[in-house]
């Protein structure tokens, strides 16, 4: 029997990446895309929602599918007040979550960061790490938090820091062995695969460190 999978952030980078492939996939009848504003594509298997991301619980009864995967995330340069940071990447994923647990949809799977640790005292990290932990608690029968490292491909949008670390970090790439190769920058296209292949997998549920994610990639 074919499925259904929803993905929020589907605007973005590894979201539209993530889309597009699932599209292509056999395994999936249709895809349900939430988002406040259309994608302005059209495809036999592509439904939208256009709603307000911080009331998901509005939309309940159309959250529903077999799969739900999280690519929602936003920047300080495009959201400097930190509260709105929070509502969207923790308030937003953990939603997602709880959704999934009201509507008994066993397989989540969220983007987080590699530095995720709900002690740190940087923002970022801490937001994130509250995030996975929210998300955790839901216990959710297949539930799969990715934390990549630095993320390349074209944006629409440019990130001065991380053009400068998508001409850099890749240079060391071979000095990255060991311990330190979760740290190498791992494309959009990667994170995506590998997270159709998890959701497809028998993997035990986790957190999937940023070297790992890209091992993934390359079994679908």
């Amino acid at each position: 029997m074919k499925k259904t999978a929803i993905i929020l952030g589907a605007s973005g980078l590894t979201g539209n990446l993530l889309l597009h492939l699932l599209l292509e996939d056999q395994r999936y009848e249709k895809i349900i895309s939430f988002g406040r504003k259309s994608l302005n594509f059209t495809h036999q298997k592509l439904k939208e929602v256009i709603c307000d991301l911080f009331d998901l619980e509005s939309q309940k009864e159309k959250f529903k599918a077999d799969e739900v995967y999280c690519c929602i995330g936003t920047t300080a340069k495009k959201t400097p007040d930190k509260d709105t940071y929070k509502d969207i990447d923790l308030g937003i994923p953990w939603d997602a979550s709880v959704l999934c647990k009201e509507n008994h949809i066993d397989t989540f799977l969220v983007i987080s960061a590699l530095g995720a640790n709900s002690n740190s005292s940087i923002f970022y990290n801490k937001t994130k790490g509250d995030m996975e932990k929210l998300v955790l608690k839901q216990q959710l029968k297949h539930t799969f938090i990715l934390r990549p490292s630095l993320i390349l491909g074209k944006r629409k949008e440019s990130r001065f820091l991380e053009n400068i670390g998508m001409t850099i970090f890749p240079l060391f790439h071979f000095l990255m062995q060991g311990k330190w190769k979760k740290y190498r920058a791992i494309k959009a296209i990667s994170i995506a695969k590998a997270m159709i292949y998890l959701a497809n997998s028998s993997e035990n549920s986790g957190i999937i460190n940023s070297d790992k994610i890209q091992e993934l990639s390359t079994k679908t």
